[in-house]
């Protein structure tokens, strides 16, 4: 699988040293073996362009072009969306942190601020859904921009009409996935469960609740319900395993189609047993459980082609 934020890396360094991106690649692949494998190709990578003498500090990004690890990052952006603000208590005080979501022409991506300061931006309604933001010195973890104190926060005059706000969605291995990554991977199905049936309110979508011959909804009373299914699975890319989860209106697209028929379901699952696909979801903790799992939004039939021309680059 091509790691896209490496190849971009690759790309930034040939084009700020003027290097071929040969000979940036043998630079790393040469890190990398002096340090005997124990640093990423990204990680090796930026070391080779520190000692290039290559300082992107001061230079404003698009969205697209911010890779993790990342210190010192300069990026406006249109906030997409802002989420409720969260306290937690650490070494007995109460502290806040914050989220939201920015884009630009090219991409969006999550902020996360802890500087009181700038929380209370958006608790006076200064900075709000639909304000246009510049950020300064923020510090790439992951794939979220993390403001501290020291980091800059403030409106812009910048316009923005058209932005990019459908989920950004990345290849990585399951051996690097972080909580609310949004991830594309190409795996193989090692474990199918049996399919779980429930209720859902046909106004709201809402899990219902059986009583007595009907089903009750918390929001609309009695209701007449849909019934919806899903099913998970394991997934094994080569890295590592990691339980995943499908929803009815995806069961089609790995083949899962006999719902109300027991035995055609379960020569159904067993056709799924060592079959590769590419899946894309976003990576969530599983708080029963305490462990990752991957909710499955898109499934997709592998296609050769595309891989081997792939491969070729």
């Amino acid at each position: 699988m091509i790691d896209g934020n490496y190849e971009k890396i690759l790309d930034r360094i040939s084009k700020a040293s003027g290097l071929p991106r040969e000979e940036i690649e043998r630079k790393v692949e040469a890190k990398i073996a002096k340090l005997s494998g124990l640093i990423s190709k990204e990680g090796a990578a930026q070391v080779v362009s520190a000692e290039l003498g290559i300082n992107f500090d001061n230079e404003k990004f698009k969205i697209d072009e911010l890779l993790p690890g990342m210190r010192k990052v300069n990026v406006i952006g249109k906030i997409i969306n802002v989420f409720p603000i969260r306290t937690f208590e650490r070494q007995g005080k109460q502290n806040k942190v914050a989220n939201f979501v920015i884009a630009d022409s090219t991409s969006n991506i999550k902020v996360v601020l802890w500087d009181t300061n700038h929380i209370d931006l958006l608790e006076k309604g200064i900075l709000k859904e639909g304000s246009i933001v510049e950020i300064g010195s923020g510090s790439m973890r992951d794939n979220e921009i993390h403001l501290g104190s020291f980091s800059e926060l403030k409106s812009s005059q910048e316009q923005m009409n058209e932005v990019r706000t459908e989920k950004i969605v990345r290849e990585k291995s399951i051996s690097d996935f972080k909580t609310m990554d949004n991830a594309s991977i190409r795996a193989f199905i090692v474990q199918a469960f049996e399919p779980k049936v429930f209720h859902v309110c046909s106004e709201c979508k809402k899990k219902v609740n059986a009583d007595g011959d009907g089903f009750i909804c918390a929001e609309h009373g009695k209701v007449l319900p849909e019934k919806r299914a899903l099913v998970n699975l394991v997934l094994d890319d080569g890295t590592e395993t990691v339980r995943a989860v499908l929803f009815h209106e995806k069961l089609k697209s790995i083949g899962l189609t006999a719902l109300d028929d027991t035995n055609l379901l379960i020569q159904q699952k067993q056709n799924l047993l060592g079959k590769e696909m590419i899946f894309s979801g976003t990576v969530r903790t599983n708080k029963f459980f305490n462990n990752q799992e991957f909710i499955i939004d898109s499934v997709k039939e592998l296609n050769l082609d595309e891989i081997l021309n792939n491969l070729e680059k």
